[in-house]
């Protein structure tokens, strides 16, 4: 009875660990959903932290010639990352997507903390299509990524790089930065 027990129990746990493990296992899209999660806080932050006053601040001393604003840096960013998950969704940028600029008109702090969050919004949309069968599978637009995978993990590097520099114009102009402040 004690060895049928054992067994009985063996097998729960077995069962029970197994079902617990498949439960917690993420997809490739889920993978990915959090990175960019993690990204748009930081960068969303740093956008917010930043007075609009101080959107067209460029560091100047130094080897600084031809800096980008911060409005600039933010901008970039978001198109990059529209420019992203066009491709990773099979789709054409817009040119000021694929310039990396985004839209001439896109000028105030609330419009470009509004271009950047739907900048998320879309790579979010974007890497819900990638899964085990499409991740590494090549594409035909980006010219040196060519697979869903290398295109949501550019998008994440490139939005970390320029968060980066967010930080430095934050900090430049006396404003600790939001994830600093925890």
């Amino acid at each position: 009875m004690k060895i049928l027990s054992r067994i009985l129990l063996s097998l729960f746990f077995a069962l029970v660990s197994h079902v617990a493990l498949a439960q917690t296992r993420l997809t490739v899209s889920q993978a990915l959903d959090f990175w960019i999660t993690n990204t748009e806080k930081e960068v969303v932050l740093a956008a917010d932290a930043m007075p609009e006053e101080k959107y067209s601040f460029a560091p100047t001393a130094g080897e600084f010639t031809g800096t980008r604003t911060f409005a600039q840096q933010v901008k970039h960013l978001a198109a990059n990352n529209y420019r992203m998950a066009a491709y990773i969704l099979s789709q054409t940028p817009t040119p000021d997507q694929e310039s990396e600029t985004g839209p001439d008109a896109v000028r105030s702090k609330a419009q470009i903390v509004g271009y950047v969050k739907g900048s998320f919004v879309a790579l979010h949309r974007a890497v819900a299509v990638v899964n085990e069968g499409n991740m590494v599978e090549s594409l035909a637009a980006p010219p040196r990524q060519n697979t869903r995978l290398q295109l949501a993990v550019d998008a994440v590097a490139h939005s970390y790089d320029h968060y980066g520099q967010m930080v430095e114009y934050l900090r430049m102009n006396g404003i600790v930065p939001p994830a600093s402040r925890k």
